[in-house]
């Protein structure tokens, strides 16, 4: 059993005692799982009822009376056949039964008692349910059982739980700010993106606001591949699946993968040879009959471009980089707007090279993840150097590879001069990986930029490079995507600017607001002049008070408005509201405006000194 840290306990422990009151006040709930996460616990019933906020309401008030009863956690360890006799007792047969059956043959049977509640349960929790002094239900959702949208969909009630009131009241308000902040509400409002039922769930359309902000993002990163040698490709959205029986990615990740695509008269002769579907799924997996996939991953086509010509070991390093969109089959209630989807855009990249340019490519390489999180002021993160599990199958290759590659890692984040953990069991499954873990404006994390060491591929795939000594050796590779997923980059980006992006980001960087009809051509004028400037920007020509039109930019995230009343059109002059930097508001010249805003883009200065003000 995996001892539990002490914040773990208590939400465990929280999730029992939610438990107990729902029993209480439905007495006919079946329950099926209620374990603590990152951020607080869920547990998952199955219920004719459907719970209802005011439902909530109650549940927390019967868990608060749980407390106060200080009832002790006990645990019971059984044997497999009194296990069963007690789940029977409970009346909760049609889910723990089947979560026993989950317990290996020869590891403990535990359950735990709190007052008249008993749970098959690992354990560990507090002592007493007096510990519990700072709690609160939060949402219900539904949740298929073991996350099998072929399973009955449960009702999955989640809360979470701190030590003292006052961590419990600094999460909520950090909850309360994050609603605000939710890119699917924003990117609804500012018009960034939409999701489609018809095109498909976890699909994303991207408008033409949010197609400039991809768009600057691309060309800022761009000129820099361009700076340190890089040379972009394009490759197809779907390749043949012995490409990816190569590669390792098919069939072992089929479950997270689009089905392979067969030609129809393929499937006609398999059918009139009586081909069931479980016949064909295994003779896909066999290699018996080929057919495509679409792309789980870009590694496998950068590295079939590499292997079409002969490389020197002058040629190398040789860094290929690609905004290559991969599909990957996420299961519906994990889908999250753009943070969780099922097709993505990596700004991926693919370094083949020689062991002894291996330090100096990994540093340049997290260099560029260092600096896209410096310009965009994500300058708090962590670092993570994720391993292999040496008792798990799912990694391929020579461990002798493996030790090496967690040896280059290692030796390369020590460099940086940074904390870090290691985490063995978050490798990918051909090499281990530094992976950035950035906190946003409100202390949220996000896995965003990574850095892969891999020996194994090209081994899988047989490339070389001629030596100095005229002999073929094995190049090694670097997989590496600051952004990570330019769809999961972007709603983090939403989320930590809550939709002010800075100006060179901002779909609209100024608007001109003229104080009446008269003003809209000289107006349209200025707006032209900074147009042919490269800005992005409107005039604002409805019949509006300016009031209403200082409003409506607000409320559009514009980050500057510029007013032209009649006094600032006979002085050639502006009125500027900036909300990007507030020390500009005033009156200046256009020309002077137009400086000004252009180096703030070429600069890509951060917006000031809003953010800071808002988090004290």
């Amino acid at each position: 059993m995996k001892q539990m840290t002490p914040i773990e306990e208590l939400r465990h422990s929280a999730s029992h005692i939610l438990a107990t009151a729902v029993l209480r006040l439905f007495p006919e709930a079946k329950l099926d799982i209620g374990p603590p996460t990152e951020t607080g616990f869920y547990y998952d019933f199955d219920l004719d009822h459907n719970f209802t906020a005011q439902d909530l309401e109650a549940i927390e008030a019967e868990m608060k009376n749980v407390a106060k009863e200080n009832q002790k956690f006990e645990r019971m360890e059984v044997n497999r056949d009194e296990a069963i006799k007690l789940i029977s007792e409970m009346g909760q047969e049609t889910y723990k039964l089947g979560r026993l059956q989950d317990i290996p043959e020869g590891e403990d049977i535990s359950f735990y008692r709190n007052g008249e509640f008993l749970d098959l349960c690992a354990g560990s929790h507090v002592g007493y349910t007096k510990k519990l002094k700072a709690f609160k239900l939060l949402s219900i959702a539904g949740a298929y059982h073991r996350g099998d949208e072929k399973n009955k969909q449960l009702q999955r009630i989640y809360g979470t739980a701190f030590p003292t009131k006052d961590e419990l009241a600094q999460y909520l308000e950090r909850l309360k700010e994050a609603k605000k902040r939710d890119h699917r509400q924003l990117g609804r409002e500012l018009g960034l993106f939409h999701i489609d039922e018809m095109v498909g769930q976890g699909l994303v359309l991207w408008k033409p606001k949010g197609a400039i902000i991809r768009q600057e993002l691309e060309k800022f990163i761009s000129e820099e591949l361009t700076k340190q040698g890089y040379s972009q490709v394009y490759t197809p959205h779907i390749g043949k699946l012995d490409l990816f029986r190569t590669s390792g990615h098919f069939p072992y990740y089929r479950e997270s993968q689009y089905p392979p695509i067969v030609h129809r008269e393929c499937l006609d002769a398999l059918a009139e040879e009586g081909c069931s579907c479980a016949e064909l799924s295994n003779k896909l997996d066999q290699g018996e009959i080929d057919g495509y996939l679409l792309k789980p991953m870009n590694c496998p086509m950068h590295i079939r471009i590499f292997r079409s010509e002969q490389h020197s070991y002058r040629d190398l390093p040789i860094r290929l980089a690609e905004f290559g969109t991969v599909y990957r089959w996420e299961q519906s209630g994990e889908l999250n707007g753009m943070t969780r989807v099922r097709g993505f855009t990596q700004d991926d990249a693919h370094l083949f090279l020689r062991e002894d340019q291996l330090q100096d490519e990994i540093q340049g390489c997290l260099g560029l993840v260092k600096l896209v999180f410096s310009i965009l002021g994500m300058n708090d993160y962590r670092v993570r150097v994720s391993l292999r599990d040496p008792e798990s199958d799912k990694y391929v290759g020579d461990p002798a590879a493996w030790d090496k590659a967690e040896s280059d890692l290692r030796e390369a984040v020590k460099a940086m001069g940074v904390d870090y953990v290691e985490e063995p069991g978050e490798a990918a499954f051909y090499g281990p990986k530094i992976d950035f873990i950035v906190k946003d404006v409100i202390g949220r994390e996000w896995q965003l930029g990574t850095v892969q060491v891999d020996y194994n591929l090209p081994e899988r795939f047989d490339l070389s490079y001629v030596g100095s000594d005229n002999k073929d050796h094995r190049p090694v590779m670097i997989h590496r995507a600051p952004f990570g997923s330019m769809e999961r980059f972007c709603g983090a980006l939403i989320e930590h600017f809550a939709g002010s992006f800075p100006t060179w980001l901002a779909p609209e960087q100024v608007r001109l607001l003229p104080m009446n009809d008269d003003l809209v051509p000289q107006a349209q004028d200025i707006l032209e002049k900074f147009k042919s400037a490269g800005l992005r920007g409107s005039v604002d020509k409805h019949a509006a008070k300016l009031g209403a039109k200082i409003r409506n930019a607000e409320n559009d995230k514009i980050p500057h408005m510029l007013v032209l009343g009649k006094r600032e059109a006979e002085e050639g002059k502006i009125s500027v509201r900036s909300r990007a930097n507030p020390e500009w508001d005033g009156p200046m010249t256009v020309d002077e405006c137009l400086a000004k805003l252009l180096e703030e883009v070429e600069t890509k200065a951060l917006p000031r000194p809003k953010v800071q003000k808002e988090n004290g």
